[in-house]
């Protein structure tokens, strides 16, 4: 009788332990927490001919962060950043595009290199991210863009508005064109062309070198013998350096306008005393901006370096788009996109952002400067 009780209870205990291992009915997971991160992208070419001026812009990106973390964040999330190298080429580009969607970033902030962006903007479109572009300003981005990017640099339309009204004030007649084939310098070429013309004026030279490009005697020929008043070299600062030694060293001795492409000092630095006097139609340079001093001293002791052409525009790009994160309530990309394409009054170190219908910046924020000393001042 006790054997049969001691059995009864074991098996008793073996049908509780099962229950107790296996349940009756599932349990319910644990709420999942939210993460405490979010994750933005940064494309910006951080190798090759360029790469000074991309990692310039990332500095200045990677210090608004830093801002904006110190403050709380955005919602209440740390933003940490990824950087995809776009090379200042479209193949590197996509890659580039590609890799940070893989990621999952929330959006994406750079763009120094039209012809690099270009190709990105369907991308980001397609994935639903949201791009804010800090640098790169071409004309053909407009028709590119799916309404996902969006432009804080002005248009190479009103940089050849500020260039050809130089010329004007100058008291130039006829002008020389030079470009190095990229989707920004043909874009500007372009549209300096029409509004030269435009204006009854003449184009007497029209050029196109190649990137690492070193020789030009044969296009100094070409310009000396057809001796316009004026030149507007609308591609990058390497090759720009070297042309304007060579016109000089020529005897050339017209006014030489170059494009925001070739606004960095290395420009300066390469073509040596021969740039002094050349006029430069650039984007708002951090040093003449009011607003801008703190950032400047920030940025210095942050990297142990002066801000570059672009960097205050980039720190801009990073601010507005928490800006926008936090007005849209949501990382949602399509809300993002919306809270962007809503802004109105942004003020940035830069100044006032707002967009077109486009979603390019309503207004002009091209300056004239002119080197000076081996250095950029203002002209006007």
């Amino acid at each position: 009788m006790f054997k049969q009780k001691s059995i009864l209870f074991l098996m008793f205990a073996v049908v509780l332990m099962m229950f107790s291992v296996f349940g009756c009915a599932p349990q319910a997971a644990p709420p999942a927490e939210e993460p405490e991160q979010v994750l933005i992208g940064i494309m910006l070419p951080t190798t090759g001919a360029v790469a000074e001026n991309g990692i310039d812009m990332e500095n200045a990106i990677k210090l608004a962060v830093s801002e904006i973390n110190a403050a709380g964040g955005v919602l209440g999330r740390e933003i940490i950043t990824t950087t995809a190298d776009d090379g200042c080429d479209p193949a590197m580009a996509t890659a580039a595009a590609s890799k940070l969607i893989a990621e999952e970033v929330v959006a994406v902030v750079g763009g120094f290199c039209s012809g690099a962006t270009l190709p990105t903007l369907t991308i980001y479109g397609d994935a639903g991210i949201p791009l804010v572009i800090a640098a790169a300003n071409a004309t053909t981005l407009i028709a590119e863009n799916p309404g996902w990017a969006f432009m804080i640099n002005s248009t190479g339309d009103m940089q050849a508005e500020k260039a050809i009204g130089w010329f004007q004030e100058r008291g130039v007649e006829t002008i020389g064109l030079i470009g190095d084939g990229s989707a920004f310098s043909a874009d500007l070429v372009a549209i300096t062309r029409e509004q030269w013309e435009a204006a009854g004026k003449q184009v007497v030279t029209d050029d196109t070198v190649s990137p690492g490009e070193m020789d030009f005697s044969a296009l100094v020929t070409t310009i000396m013998a057809a001796n316009p008043g004026g030149i507007y070299w609308t591609g990058y600062h390497a090759e720009g350096a070297l042309i304007t030694m060579q016109l000089r060293e020529a005897g050339y001795e017209g006014v030489i306008i170059v494009s925001d492409g070739s606004s960095a000092p290395a420009f300066i630095e390469l073509a040596g005393p021969h740039a002094e006097g050349v006029y430069c139609t650039a984007p708002p340079f951090a040093d003449f901006l009011p607003a801008a001093q703190s950032f400047i001293a920030d940025y210095q002791a942050m990297f142990d370096r002066a801000p570059g052409a672009y960097a205050g525009l980039s720190y801009d790009a990073m601010h507005l788009l928490a800006d926008a994160i936090t007005r849209a309530g949501s990382f949602d990309g399509a809300a993002i996109r919306d809270a962007l394409a809503a802004t109105d009054g942004f003020e940035g170190i830069s100044g006032e952002v707002m967009f077109t219908e486009e979603n390019t910046l309503g207004r002009s924020n091209f300056v004239l400067l002119v080197a000076q000393g081996g250095s950029w001042v203002l002209a006007q």
